[in-house]
This record gives C-alpha cells, sequence and structure tokens, in this order.
C-alpha cells in the first residue's frame, strides 16, 4: 500500500482517469443491493406475510447503515486508504447476500441489507465520491458525476437481472450468486486502488467561479451552512425515494406485473446516468448551487406528472423523465462542499451529507409504504414526496439568494 499522497503532476491526467473507470465498476458491484430490494419487495411481501411498510423496512435499514457506515469507511479510508477499507466491503457484501438468501424473516433479511449498507454499499459511495474529487480539478463537475453514476449503472444493470433471476431460479438463489459475483469483483478492482489521492489545491470547480470565503460559506458559519445542506439532503431524497422504492410494487397494484415495474426502475436509473453526465458538464459552468436548484426544481415537476397518468405507456415515460430530471442533485452537493468549504475538511463534509442524503432515502421508503398502509393508495405518497420536494427547493433558492448577495 503507498501511504505517500500521489504527485499533483497526476491530477487531471490519464492516470487520474483509469482510476475512475476502476472507481465506476467498484460503485456498479458495491452498489448493487441499493436497488434490487425495490424488485424483491412484492415476493418478500408475499412470503414473509407482512404489510407494505414493513416489507420496506430492509430499505430502510440498508439506507440508514449507508448513511451511517459513510461516516466510518471515510474516515478509515482517510487513515489506511482506500484498498483495505474495499475489501472490508467487498467481504461485507457477499456475506450480506448470502445471509439475505438464507433469512427466515423479514427481521433477518433486514439485517443483512444492514450490513450491506454500512460496511459494503458505504465503502463504494461517499468515500470514492470524495477521492475522485481530489484526482481533478478542471473536470471535477463531470468527474463526481461520473462515479456518482456508477449508483444509477447498478440500478439499470441489476433490478432486470434480479427479476429475471426470481422467475427461473428463485430469489434466495438469485442473492447467493449474486453475493458471490460482486464481493469477487470488488476485491480484484480494490487492488488497482493502491495509490494515496495527490494533495488537496484551492483550485475553483468552475472555470467562471467567484472567490469565496471559505470559512463562512454562503456567509454563514459553517455548522449552519453545513446543517442547512444536510437538511436539504434529507428533503430532496424523501422524494426521491417515492418512485425508486415504489415503482415496482406500484406497478404491481395497477396490475401491470412486477416485470414491467423493474423495466421502469431500470429506464428511470438509465435515464439517471445520462442525468448525471449532464448536470456534471451543467456544474462545471454554473457552479454547485446552482447545480442543485435547477435539479431540485425539476424533480418536482416530475413528481407532479406523476399524479395524473397511470397508464402503462404514461408510466414509462414519466419514469424516463423522473430520471433525466433529479439525477444531478446528490453529486451537486460534492461540488457545493468543494466550492463553498475549506478543502482539508471535504471529506468529512461530503460524507455528512451523503450521510443526510441516504437517511432521506431510507425516510421516504419507509414513509411512502407507511402512507399507502394508512390510505391503500399511492396518490397521497407522491403528495408528500412533492411537500419535501418543495423544502429543499426553499433550501436551495435561500442558499443561492446568499450567494448573489454576497456577488
Amino acid at each position: 500500500m503507498n501511504t505517500l499522497p500521489a504527485d499533483p503532476s497526476l491530477i487531471d491526467s490519464r492516470q487520474a482517469a483509469w482510476r475512475l473507470l476502476v472507481t465506476l465498476g467498484l460503485v456498479v458491484l458495491g452498489n448493487s443491493s441499493m436497488y434490487i430490494v425495490s424488485v424483491v419487495l412484492p415476493v418478500v411481501q408475499a412470503e414473509f406475510g407482512v404489510g407494505r411498510a414493513d416489507a420496506s423496512l430492509p430499505y430502510t435499514l440498508m439506507m440508514i447503515s449507508l448513511g451511517l457506515g459513510g461516516l466510518l469507511t471515510g474516515r478509515m479510508a482517510d487513515r489506511h486508504g482506500l484498498m483495505p477499507v474495499l475489501w472490508v466491503g467487498a467481504l461485507a457484501v457477499c456475506c450480506g447476500f448470502v445471509w439475505a438468501g438464507l433469512s427466515g424473516s423479514i427481521w433477518a433479511f433486514g439485517l443483512a441489507h444492514a450490513l450491506m449498507g454500512f460496511v459494503g454499499s458505504s465503502s463504494t459511495f461517499a468515500p470514492l465520491m470524495a477521492d475522485t474529487a481530489l484526482w481533478w480539478n478542471r473536470r471535477r463537475g463531470i468527474a463526481v458525476a461520473i462515479c456518482a453514476s456508477g449508483n444509477y449503472i447498478a440500478g439499470t444493470i441489476w433490478p432486470p437481472l434480479v427479476q429475471r433471476g426470481i422467475e427461473t431460479l428463485g430469489w434466495r438463489q438469485t442473492y447467493i450468486l449474486l453475493g458471490i459475483f460482486c464481493g469477487v469483483g470488488m476485491f480484484l478492482l480494490a487492488t488497482r486502488m493502491r495509490q494515496r489521492p495527490p494533495l488537496v489545491t484551492l483550485t475553483p470547480t468552475s472555470a467562471n467561479a467567484p472567490v469565496l470565503d471559505r470559512s463562512r460559506p454562503f456567509g454563514l458559519k459553517p455548522s449552519v451552512a453545513q446543517g442547512l445542506l444536510c437538511v436539504a439532503g434529507v428533503a430532496c431524497c424523501v422524494a426521491m425515494s417515492m418512485p425508486q422504492v415504489h415503482i415496482v410494487a406500484y406497478c404491481t397494484d395497477l396490475g401491470f406485473g412486477a416485470a414491467r415495474g423493474a423495466e421502469m426502475l431500470s429506464l428511470m436509473l438509465a435515464s439517471g446516468i445520462v442525468s448525471r453526465l449532464v448536470f456534471g458538464v451543467i456544474s462545471d459552468r454554473i457552479g454547485g448551487i446552482r447545480t442543485l436548484l435547477l435539479g431540485s426544481m425539476l424533480q418536482g415537476v416530475a413528481l407532479l406528472m406523476f399524479l395524473p397518468f397511470d397508464g402503462l405507456v404514461p408510466l414509462y415515460l414519466v419514469s424516463a423523465m423522473f430520471g433525466l430530471f433529479q439525477g444531478g442533485i446528490v453529486p451537486a452537493y460534492a461540488i457545493i462542499i468543494r466550492e463553498h468549504f475549506d478543502p482539508k475538511e471535504a471529506g468529512a463534509r461530503v460524507g455528512a451529507v451523503i450521510m443526510a442524503t441516504l437517511l432521506g432515502m431510507a425516510l421516504g421508503g419507509w414513509m411512502s409504504g407507511w402512507v399507502f398502509d394508512l390510505t391503500g393508495s399511492y396518490h397521497a405518497a407522491f403528495l408528500n414526496g412533492i411537500a419535501w420536494n418543495l423544502l429543499n427547493l426553499c433550501i436551495a433558492s435561500w442558499l443561492f439568494w446568499r450567494v448573489r448577495q454576497a456577488g
């Protein structure tokens, strides 16, 4: 393991590009569990004989654990480097999938996903986003977007494959095979992450970015600004989780079947890949806070479109629209941290905001199931998501206004 920082000349280099490609593969494998739990939700609910809220609990436990684990794995990566952290993550992903496949109750199934989130997926989320930001200056926005898009590539690849596995092998056998494949793949790719990142520089992310007082981000105390970003992260992801977690169950309730729902989820996340790349280019031009504001407005529009349309073709179109509109929101937080806060604190602050977004996904996944159980319909759950999105939009608008006032 190379304990010395890489030479600063390697920033924006070919080596940085190869590292980004390996990072993308790690994210695709390590985040597989985040989306297939939505695919198995109907069959798990039927097998264990629980309600929709209880069947959503494994997703909630996984996302809470993923958020909390990001703080731990981020600090471990700062101290020991990425490779050993990723090796531990690979073991957790493998064991978690196998445990879930052998589980005899919804609680055992949920705890297996909590293990995968806390140690497995968390090792390939916030630490890799923070690491990527340190290897790029001129193209930092698009580089972070590529890293973050691995999450959506996972959501595009795994749901239809797992649905096919459920239909042919059964969900338990599918889980076990997926755990072995992802765990071994992560272990092998982790061997390419020995090198420490270069020392942090103060080069701005955007060519048009003004010189900012990083001791008072947005003219606020750093703790206050951090807190607002965390609240915004929770709010946007409560809204984001509604379609992502429940689209398969929603399609099943409408009579279209789980396979159509899995296809919609895959389409939604495939569109999210395009969205994250496009928003990465946009953030390099207009900065992180404007990108967050734009993404929040567009996500709200997409959520509104779910209310009047429940036909098969319209749901495919709205799912694609939702993916295109919301994919740039989460990476924007990492860019905002690098633009407005002390770069020496970037790893911890990015981890904290990412933890908040994951807690939002966890809360939103459970809350949507709870609202469904209360009302017997997803209409109120979509309205709940829209309300949370408005909170995010208000915070983003106020921070943008403060930036304009300071300029």
